[in-house]
C-alpha cells in the first residue's frame, strides 16, 4: 500500500475525491462517484468505473447493473447498507469503457484510504477490472476467478464475483450460466458473512 494512507473519515476522502484533477478523467466527468456505505462493515464491493447513471447522480452502482446487484445481494438478505459499495476509479471513462492502467493506478490511493479506513474482513471483487488488478494477475480471467477465496493484505479475503453488467448481457439461466453461478457464489458469500 502507499504512504498516501491517513486515519481520516471516509467523508474526507470523498472530498478529495471530488476536488481531484489528477488523471484525465476529470475533465468528462458530471459528478465524482466516491462510494457509498459506513466505515467498519464487513464487506467491501468494488466494480470497475461509475458508468453514465453514476455519473449523473453521483452514486454507486444505480443504473441497470446497480439495480440488478441490489436484487442479488437481497436475495440473501444482505441490503446495500450493510456493505460498502465502490469502483476502481471515481469518475466515469468516457463511453463507458474500461479504466486504463494508469488511470487506475493515479486513483487507486483514494481506494487503498477507503480500504484502510473501513477493514474489511471481505472484498468482493466485481468482474475482471479490479479482480486481475487486486490479485495481480493478467492471465486468469473472472471466468476461472470467480467463487474462490484469495488472502489480500494478511486479514482481508476476496471474492471475485461476476459483474451484474456482465449478467445482463448474459440472461441465460441453463446449467452453468453466468446467473447460475452468481446465485450460487452470493449464497457463499452469505454463508461466510454470518460466520464472520
Amino acid at each position: 500500500m502507499s504512504e498516501y494512507i491517513q486515519p481520516i473519515t471516509l467523508e474526507e476522502v470523498a472530498k478529495e475525491c471530488r476536488s481531484c484533477k489528477k488523471c484525465p478523467l476529470y475533465l468528462t466527468r458530471t459528478k465524482v462517484v466516491p462510494g457509498e456505505g459506513k466505515a467498519k462493515l464487513k464487506v467491501m464491493l468494488i466494480g470497475e468505473a461509475p458508468g453514465e447513471e453514476e455519473d449523473l447522480k453521483g452514486r454507486p452502482f444505480v443504473g441497470k447493473a446497480g439495480q440488478l446487484l441490489t436484487k442479488i445481494l437481497q436475495s440473501v438478505d444482505i441490503k446495500r447498507e450493510e456493505v460498502f459499495i465502490t469502483n476502481m476509479v471515481k469518475c466515469r471513462p468516457p463511453g463507458n469503457r474500461n479504466p486504463s492502467k494508469s488511470e487506475i493506478e493515479t486513483c487507486f490511493p483514494y481506494l487503498e484510504t477507503q480500504i484502510a479506513i473501513i477493514n474489511p474482513k471481505i472484498i468482493v471483487t466485481l468482474g475482471n477490472v479490479p479482480t486481475q488488478y487486486l490479485l495481480d494477475t493478467t492471465t486468469e480471467g473472472i471466468s476461472k476467478l470467480r467463487g474462490r477465496w484469495f488472502d489480500w493484505l494478511g486479514e482481508i479475503k476476496i471474492f471475485p464475483m461476476f459483474h451484474p453488467s456482465y449478467l445482463l448481457r448474459n440472461e441465460g439461466t441453463f446449467p452453468g450460466s453466468p446467473k447460475e453461478l452468481t446465485w450460487k457464489d452470493i449464497k457463499t458469500l452469505k454463508r461466510t458473512i454470518v460466520n464472520l
